[in-house]
């Protein structure tokens, strides 16, 4: 790859001639250019007269637009090394004379707007129409100016775009529009698939803030302040107060309302063409880290010859970016071999970018075939196309390993692309060995799978995570929170990017993920237990977590599952209590990417003293109830640290003598029926999978409660190894089950984190199976396949054997 653009950065603009031949420079071949000229004086006359002559300059653009498309293309070019500056005298003087009429115009037209007093409400109104129209030339004539060497056509340009609000374009358009141009760093260049109507604000609002941003840093790099005399926000303030002076002098506050319309109206029109311009077009980064030098092919084009004649060779947009100082009769036509073609003129195509349904149909093939011609070695585009790559370029190949390998990871830094500084972070950076450290590749993968293992699984455990998050100071409960759920967030980025490439397994990651779930919530408890400081004779509450969540398998969006507990205090305050650890919850789970929240149990929150806890689960608990408490552990208390200990004792007593274990056990030992086929798809709920396998646990893990060592094995794959020791299951067939329990969780965990559900593996890409398929163990998603299958089955006739 790098060597084909090496090959094509020689690339420059067309040659003399083109594909149309050549032309030379005369007052025969500029004389259509003054074509523009021939809307002021309808212009002046409509604002006169008023009535039926307000129609004659929309009828001139009307008109040119239906000549435009039998009038044909044009594909001549002049030889810009031959001609002289004194050769193109009659085509600088079109837009000269277009800069001078302008303002004459504009002014003569609101003073008969505004002043005179004769003409009609709707004839104002169609006047200001009118003056938007041909106002739509000001950024082109305009434009055409501030590229000059000389400084009174720049300054001259500057006043023709203050004239519509907008002279801060000056700056925007040469230092950054064309310095990155096809970049992320230009948000003029819309990228695929984005719509002008998300495109327009995000365009308007970057223009003024990075035009700001450039001046102050010029002017930092003077050792000057930010309001010196010299920074050109002052003459853009001032020319802007001429217009809006006078305007308001004219007509008053709505006369100026009108106005800022009038300019609403042109720099829309204007955005229209800077959107389709560039739309969809990159320049490809270089292993260097830069991008590739601006080319012909990185602007789309077009030869219409009525819009060229109009808006001064605005078609020719390739060759401007290629070489940005000539002037518009200079510009070259470049042929399809060499620039990407609109499919219409610009007239045609401005109305199809405000439709983007449409829009997308015409214009993301085109793109798509750019991209084939161009640069037929890149397969994969959706890097370049991706929120991530717009706000960090610098992170493109993490940006591009994510995307071609975790989609729902992808998923994750397109939406908060904030993630990705976490690489930079030194906590990472000293874990992810760079290449070449060691004598060879399998040794460094061993080595970063070893310090990544030990670090997340034994360095870095609850109670040093509560220790990060207290030390970020915060004030009250809402920035505990935030506080919290960022800090989770780039934690578990950091894990999942390790898990992706192998350093930790998913069994390991959902480890850490559950130990970075338990010190969030923690965290955020300990300060809405602020709120009820001094309140110890109050009471003591314990919260529970349930699944996952307490088992230490969480996965990416892991459903929070909580109940509280409490002992001693009036429970009305209580109860207030644990409402407000509740709701602290509830706000932490939003945007988390470990915890979701669990919308679909009534029970979520529920509140019991322990008295009333244990008394439900001896008289009238549920099956569901019970099964609840499989996999149950206290991971904060307030008041009395005890509570947690009394709470796991009752926990292990209903267990074992709870009313409702007998329906509880009988209800597990249901065989499940319309299992379906067994494969990689359905490894939760075929025979043997998943849900079968937890089950014969659960029903192991009743027979262990009265066993308190035993009874604290959450997971499946401890409770049959728990089983095994008392010689409740054969050896041979607790070693089976353990190992699909692993294998099931290795699956689920790593599928959570790249695709969300393992239909997508077979069809998300090659570099997705291989993730999965390494997560697991597996060298192929085919080999993977097939020990899915044959774990299943084993799994399937020991799971019968255990619930006859």
């Amino acid at each position: 790859m790098a060597q084909n653009l090496a090959n094509s950065s020689g690339e420059g603009t067309s040659r003399f001639g083109g594909l149309g031949g050549a032309i030379e420079p005369s007052f025969p071949n500029a004389l259509p250019h003054f074509l523009a000229l021939a809307v002021f004086p309808l212009v002046i006359n409509a604002a006169v007269r008023g009535g039926w002559w307000l129609a004659l300059p929309l009828a001139f653009y009307g008109v040119a637009s239906l000549f435009d498309t039998k009038l044909g293309t044009d594909e001549r070019n002049l030889d810009p090394e031959r001609t002289l500056e004194s050769g193109l005298f009659w085509y600088v003087l079109a837009v000269w004379m277009w800069a001078v009429l302008w303002p004459v115009t504009l002014v003569f037209s609101l003073w008969q707007m505004l002043v005179a007093g004769h003409l009609a409400a709707w004839e104002i109104a169609l006047m200001a129409v009118v003056l938007a129209m041909v106002a739509q030339s000001v950024f082109i004539a305009g434009h055409e100016m501030i590229h000059r060497h000389s400084a009174w056509e720049r300054r001259f340009g500057e006043f023709l775009l203050s004239s519509v609000s907008y002279p801060h374009y000056v700056t925007e358009h040469i230092y950054i529009h064309h310095a990155l141009v096809g970049t992320p760093g230009d948000v003029g260049s819309a990228p695929k698939g984005q719509s002008f109507w998300h495109y327009f604000p995000r365009e308007v609002a970057s223009n003024l803030t990075g035009a700001w941003r450039v001046q102050r840093e010029r002017l930092a790099r003077r050792h000057l302040p930010v309001w010196h005399y010299s920074n050109p926000f002052w003459r853009y303030f001032t020319e802007c107060a001429f217009w809006y002076g006078l305007i308001g002098w004219m007509g008053g506050a709505w006369a100026v309302a009108v106005y800022f319309a009038l300019c609403f109206g042109v720099v829309f029109s204007m955005k229209i063409s800077n959107y389709l311009q560039h739309y969809g077009l990159r320049r490809i980064r270089l292993p260097s880290g830069k991008f590739e030098r601006v080319q012909p092919r990185h602007s789309w084009s077009a030869a219409r010859k009525l819009d060229n004649w109009l808006f001064f060779n605005m078609q020719r947009h390739p060759d401007h970016h290629a070489v940005a100082g000539r002037r518009y009769p200079l510009m070259q036509h470049h042929g399809a071999d060499r620039s990407p073609q609109l499919p219409e003129g610009y007239g045609k195509m401005f109305a199809l970018a405000l439709f983007p349904r449409r829009w997308f149909e015409t214009m993301d093939p085109l793109v798509d075939e750019w991209r084939a011609r161009f640069y037929p070695q890149i397969e994969d585009w959706s890097a370049y196309d991706s929120a991530a790559f717009a706000t960090r370029p610098a992170a493109f190949e993490a940006i591009e390993e994510i995307l071609g390998a975790a989609p729902r990871l992808g998923a994750w830094i397109n939406c908060a692309p904030e993630l990705l500084d976490q690489l930079e972070k030194k906590e990472f950076t000293d874990l992810a060995l760079p290449a070449g450290f060691g004598p060879d590749a399998e040794f460094e993968a061993l080595a970063r799978q070893g310090l990544a293992r030990v670090y997340w699984t034994h360095e870095l455990g609850v109670a040093e995570m509560r220790e990060e998050i207290a030390e970020i100071p915060v004030q009250g409960v809402r920035e505990a929170v935030e506080i919290a759920r960022t800090w989770s967030n780039g934690k578990a980025f950091q894990i999942a990017l390790h898990t992706m490439r192998g350093n930790l397994t998913p069994i390991e990651a959902g480890r850490a993920l559950s130990h970075i779930a338990e010190a969030s919530i923690a965290a955020v408890l300990a300060e809405v237990e602020e709120r009820f400081a001094g309140r110890a004779a109050d009471g003591a509450v314990a919260t529970v977590l349930l699944g996952d969540l307490a088992s230490g398998e969480a996965a990416p969006g892991s459903h929070l599952d909580v109940r509280f507990v409490h002992a001693g205090g009036p429970p009305e305050l209580l109860d207030s209590r644990c409402r407000a650890y509740l709701a602290a919850l509830r706000e932490l789970s939003r945007d988390n990417l470990v915890l979701a929240p669990n919308l679909r149990d009534r029970e979520m929150g529920a509140v019991r003293s322990l008295a009333e806890f244990a008394g439900h689960h001896r008289g009238s608990g549920t099956a569901a109830e019970l099964l609840e408490l499989t996999r149950a552990r206290c991971v904060f208390t307030s008041g009395d640290d005890a509570l947690g200990e009394r709470f796991e004792q009752a926990r292990r007593e209903a267990l074992a003598r709870g009313a409702a274990r007998e329906r509880l056990d009988a209800e597990l030992r249901e065989p499940h029926r319309d299992a379906p086929a067994p494969g990689l798809v359905s490894f939760e709920t075929m025979r043997g999978g998943l849900r079968e396998v937890e089950r014969a646990a659960r029903i192991l893990q009743l027979d262990l409660a009265a066993d308190a060592s035993a009874a604290a094995s959450l997971t499946a794959t401890s409770v049959f190894r728990a089983a095994d020791e008392r010689g409740l299951i054969p050896s041979d067939a607790a070693g089976r089950l353990a190992e699909a329990a692993t294998l099931w969780r290795s699956l689920r965990g790593i599928v959570r984190l790249v695709v969300e559900d393992a239909g997508a593996v077979n069809t998300a890409g090659p570099r997705v199976g291989a993730v999965v398929a390494r997560a697991c163990a597996m060298g192929t998603v085919d080999a993977l396949t097939t020990a899915v299958c044959d774990t299943a089955a084993r799994a399937a006739l020991d799971i019968d054997a255990l619930t006859p």
